[in-house]
């Protein structure tokens, strides 16, 4: 359980692996993040902060840490989304773990694989150099929607809804609205269909519980649902608030899910299908 010193996202390391055990070996990554935020207590008011490049601070610090995790073999480096435990991390004892060894043992190493070039260690404000490299365009497209004027990303909103099956979409955006920016109706099936109301938020911080109560108080008695998009992310506590009991359900979207949604609608982008081909993942079907 020894730590002392060592950049700040190396207080993640153990949280990572200890849910990612507890959930059977592998987890979504946006579970991974949340509940290792949880784990690590970590207050609202830093889950707001972001950095110089508009990310949330304490997230890219996650991310961070599981990057050294795959580079010392506690992870794989799977890119789909979803991050998994390797034999290596199942079987370590997180009472022996000592976070500052492992990050020492990965600078090093990786030290050595660049000895001819300059490496310092990554502040918590510099974007990780995760999985997501090859996908230079899912950065360039949120930073394209975060240019956009407020009209222009509710149009755009209206436009993803009507792409994903909403009917009679309708953007309002009217000041005083309460913060509502929209209507649509989602038909389930010939039998079932709901009204929801939208709001778009096209900025780089944390929705707030605050925020998410307040859009809820505004939509009380005009639909069935509530649906938040923004561009930047929400806190744990604007989660739990917008799932909490008794109460209408708003669904959140955060830039990462509103990314793969143009990606999974094909929206805004020039599919490519080159792929190179593994062959160490085919190694172990040769035994």
């Amino acid at each position: 359980m020894r730590q002392t010193t060592g950049p700040e996202f190396i207080r993640f390391f153990r949280p990572i692996i200890e849910v990612l055990q507890e959930s059977g070996g592998s987890g979504t990554a946006s579970e991974i993040v949340d509940r290792s935020l949880e784990l690590a207590k970590i207050s609202e008011a830093e889950q707001e902060a972001v950095n110089k490049n508009g990310l949330s601070r304490v997230k890219n610090q996650v991310h961070w840490a599981r990057q050294y995790l795959v580079w010392a073999g506690y992870l794989d480096s799977s890119r789909r989304g979803v991050w998994n435990l390797t034999v290596k991390g199942t079987t370590v004892s997180l009472t022996t773990f000592n976070p500052l060894d492992i990050f020492k043992a990965v600078q090093s190493t990786r030290a050595d694989l660049k000895r001819d070039k300059k490496q310092s260690v990554p502040q918590a404000d510099e974007p990780i150099p995760s999985d997501t490299e090859i996908k230079d365009h899912r950065t360039a497209l949120l930073d394209l929607i975060k240019s956009l004027s407020p009209g222009g990303f509710e149009r755009l909103s209206q436009r993803l809804l009507r792409e994903s099956g909403f009917q009679h979409v309708t953007v309002t955006g009217r000041s005083g609205d309460g913060g509502i920016d929209g209507i649509g109706t989602l038909q389930v099936n010939p039998f079932v269909s709901f009204n929801v109301l939208f709001q778009c938020k096209r900025y780089q911080g944390a929705v707030t519980p605050s925020q998410v109560r307040d859009f809820r108080g505004a939509m009380m008695g005009r639909a069935d649902k509530g649906l938040i998009i923004t561009t930047g992310t929400f806190t744990l506590e604007a989660k739990r608030e917008a799932r909490r009991d008794g109460v209408p359900p708003i669904e959140l979207v955060d830039g990462d899910i509103l990314v793969e949604m143009f990606e999974r609608l094909e929206l805004g982008l020039i599919p490519k299908r080159d792929f190179d081909v593994d062959e160490k993942f085919f190694e172990e079907y040769k035994k």
